[in-house]
């Protein structure tokens, strides 16, 4: 991979974390009400994933969704204001955290609730497919919606049609709030999709370039009519479910055994202090972030000065998303009648008759 998309991939993992953090602190000082469901650790995933994929294809997320918008191309600033409610959010306002949408960028939404992307995402491949277009749609769902009915009507449906969609499962191992052997009697998600003869891979959602070329693979068998894919990303969150959650469920060691090794502090520790040795990079099981980082800054692609600049812009940027949403006016009852008439008036119009 050339020195240009390498850093690419980094920039969006470190914005991602950015302004996740920045989202934390909004949350904590009132400015984000309602729940606000947070992503630090699983940066790989969606900036992999989101990479592999072509502007053309389709993205259905969950209510976990800030960071796969921000990766797709939607901008900082319209996902803050929506997380604030504001009229310039890229919902309106009256979406709020788990309900992020993007028409143009084919971001078909967060879904609040679990296993609610597979029927959405499964009635955009089947259009797709019925117009034979050469586009895919990505399907993002946790490891708690695998015990969905949808997953398993949906996953048959896919199978059944040979629709182009791409399953990616973000297995954290807790869903909400439980460990994921507690809540499964198959642990290895991806072994489920066998049952509906897709075929299924498991990979390291702590490493960004892993995931990069599994998804790659997937869509090319995708995209040469070889229908539905599904991969298995196994990767942690370093928070709770929500910001209610203090997850206090997970052991401590096992968080600050994940947090020792953060893809991104981890990382700026070696550069701007001092780099570990061959010795230590191999004993120490990075995150996404950090070992993405290390490889980077091994092979040249990175040093001091770019990352120092990099730091500060991604900075500069969330600082000035948050204060457009800050500045940004609140959604009004006119808006909002707006958008709760606009299917009836679309439905006029396609009957010929004014809006």
């Amino acid at each position: 991979m050339d020195r240009s998309s390498l850093l690419a991939m980094l920039r969006d993992m470190m914005r991602a974390r950015a302004f996740e953090e920045a989202a934390a602190q909004a949350y904590a000082q009132g400015e984000i009400a309602g729940f606000l469901h947070l992503y630090p650790g699983e940066e790989a995933v969606a900036v992999g994933v989101l990479h592999a994929a072509e502007p053309g294809d389709y993205v259905v997320s969950t209510y976990r969704e800030h960071v796969h918008a921000l990766v797709r191309g939607i901008p900082a600033h319209a996902i803050f204001a929506e997380l604030m409610g504001k009229k310039t959010g890229i919902s309106g306002g009256m979406g709020g955290s788990m309900h992020l949408f993007d028409r143009e960028r084919r971001f078909l939404g967060g879904y609040a609730i679990v296993g609610e992307t597979f029927p959405i995402a499964l009635g955009a491949a089947y259009a797709v497919a019925y117009r034979r277009l050469p586009e895919a749609v990505l399907c993002f769902f946790g490891d708690g919606a695998v015990n969905q009915g949808t997953f398993h009507e949906s996953l048959n449906m896919a199978a059944l049609w040979r629709l182009p969609i791409l399953f990616v499962c973000e297995n954290n191992h807790y869903q909400i709030g439980t460990e994921i052997h507690r809540h499964s009697a198959l642990t290895e998600v991806y072994k489920r999709a066998c049952a509906y003869g897709i075929p299924a891979e498991k990979v390291d959602g702590m490493e960004v370039l892993a995931v990069f070329e599994a998804t790659r693979r997937a869509l090319t068998r995708v995209r040469t009519g070889d229908g539905p894919q599904f991969l298995e990303m196994e990767t942690y969150r370093y928070r709770g479910h929500s910001m209610a959650d203090p997850g206090s469920y997970r052991p401590a060691v096992e968080v600050q055994a994940y947090e020792a090794n953060d893809p991104i502090a981890a990382t700026l520790r070696g550069v701007e202090f001092r780099y570990p040795g061959k010795e230590e990079l191999a004993a120490a099981r990075t995150d996404c972030i950090q070992g993405f980082c290390d490889q980077c800054y091994r092979e040249g692609h990175l040093d001091e000065t770019a990352l120092a600049r990099l730091r500060q812009e991604i900075a500069e940027e969330i600082a000035a998303a948050r204060d457009f949403a800050r500045q940004s006016p609140a959604p009004t009852m006119e808006d909002a009648w707006a958008a709760f008439l606009g299917n009836r008036r679309y439905e006029k119009l396609l009957e010929g008759g004014k809006a």
